[in-house]
């Protein structure tokens, strides 16, 4: 699988996952203490929706314009409007021509005591999330290989905050990749958060990785997938999933009231469907 960011920009899978990071960020936020965000895979930062990859796939108008256009029920709408607010600071009124990376997000979050350190190894990413995120002292960006990112910059000193992974999965062993990474990762910083997200095509490899996560002993694991259609096709993108560790208590009730709407109003042919569960439980 090919998931370069800049193809997909917008589509449903950053919908589901950039509304995840903008509550976990809003949970961080409520306590005056610092934290840092480590992302590692941060692509280029923001998005052309008018230029020549995004157009190539132009997921953007099944994901963020459908989500823009929607009527949304009051407590869901009430949970995405930190998204939202962050994608229309970016944009003239009425028009969406922006859309804005993980790091982006996270730089919307940060207050003068936090920091972001973002990575990406693809040379042209790289150097447009420099450019983008140049002149701002709270934000390192690295070009670096981001699962060495992920081992070498854990504990932060801070000791609060997230580490965000989200691979191309460009390697068929991507999904092994990013338990093994995990773990190592977690031996050094058991108490930090953690978003690990992951392309859905069939159900082996997913299901695979969930149950390898599950044998680790690493407590407080929540499971949260969002389906657009039917997985019986494993040439296209059916869905994606995100394992979430020491997450905001908070988090799984909002996940419960965000999912089924999003898989409403993202499923195609109205076949969306969510799952949420807890592969391991606090212990």
């Amino acid at each position: 699988m090919n998931y370069r960011h800049a193809f997909h920009a917008g589509s449903f899978a950053d919908v589901f996952k950039h509304a995840v990071l903008c509550r976990i960020l809003h949970y961080l936020r409520e306590k005056p203490a610092a934290f840092r965000v480590i992302d590692t895979h941060a692509g280029a930062g923001l998005y052309d929706l008018t230029g020549p990859e995004a157009k190539r796939g132009g997921e953007w108008h099944d994901g963020i314009e459908r989500l823009l256009a929607a009527k949304l029920p009051a407590p869901a709408a009430a949970l995405l409007s930190p998204y939202l607010e962050v994608i229309g600071a970016l944009n003239e009124p009425g028009r969406l021509k922006l859309y804005p990376g993980s790091p982006a997000i996270a730089r919307a979050w940060l207050r003068p005591q936090d920091r972001l350190i973002a990575c990406e190894l693809e040379p042209t990413a790289a150097t447009a999330l420099a450019g983008h995120m140049r002149g701002d002292s709270r934000i390192k960006t690295l070009e670096i290989d981001g699962w060495t990112a992920l081992s070498a910059y854990v504990p932060p000193p801070e000791r609060r905050g997230l580490v965000l992974v989200d691979p191309p999965f460009e390697d068929d062993g991507d999904f092994h990749r990013l338990s093994h990474a995990f773990a190592g990762s977690h031996r050094k910083w058991a108490t930090g958060i953690y978003a690990l997200w992951y392309p859905i095509k069939g159900r082996g490899d997913p299901d695979a990785l969930a149950k390898r996560l599950s044998r680790l002993g690493i407590p407080k694991i929540l499971r949260a997938e969002l389906i657009v259609s039917p997985v019986s096709d494993p040439s296209r993108l059916n869905g994606s999933g995100l394992i979430l560790v020491n997450p905001p208590w908070t988090l799984e009730t909002e996940l419960s009231t965000l999912l089924p709407v999003l898989a409403g109003l993202l499923g195609r042919n109205g076949k969306g469907g969510f799952a949420l569960d807890w592969l391991v439980g606090e212990k």
